[in-house]
């Protein structure tokens, strides 16, 4: 499933960029976020537990973070095991681009799942995902503008 969206974010495209590649940022805008380790300039350990529907799991797993093309794109992706709960793998291409004092954030989420997640159905998995993702970003907008 692709998800798209865009966030306007009161700050430069370089202030984007750097607190995209923050794992300290990143860590405090992953929804449900409980560990996030910089194991490489490219490549992060991840701890993050969700709920979709009924289930509640804890995925433990890699995100990486490749397509670099400072300060204007890159991808970010990750795969994910939360044992009997199955796994989660996705990931975003994100675009930045200047309009006047603000940064224009663009992305595309594609995200799969699993296991017993995904006999949960298409429909709770997908709003959910898209719930998550929106508000990653929401959290990104706010953390770097400050609003």
């Amino acid at each position: 499933m692709d998800l798209t969206g865009e966030e306007r974010i009161a700050a430069s495209r370089d202030a984007v960029w750097k607190a995209l590649n923050d794992p300290e940022v990143l860590k405090a805008c992953i929804p449900g976020c409980e560990s996030l380790e910089k194991i490489s300039d490219t490549e992060l350990e991840a701890t993050v537990g969700v709920k979709i529907g009924p289930v509640k799991a804890r995925f433990n797993g890699k995100v990486e973070l490749t397509n670099l093309n400072p300060p204007s794109s890159y991808t970010i992706s990750g795969e994910g095991k939360g044992g009997i709960a199955g796994f989660a793998k996705g990931g975003a291409d994100v675009t930045l681009t200047e309009e006047g004092a603000e940064t224009v954030l663009a992305y595309v989420v594609n995200a799969d799942v699993g296991g017993k997640i995904a006999q949960l159905g298409s429909r709770l998995i997908s709003s959910t995902s898209k719930k998550l993702a929106t508000q990653f970003f929401e959290n990104l907008n706010q953390t770097i503008s400050g609003s």
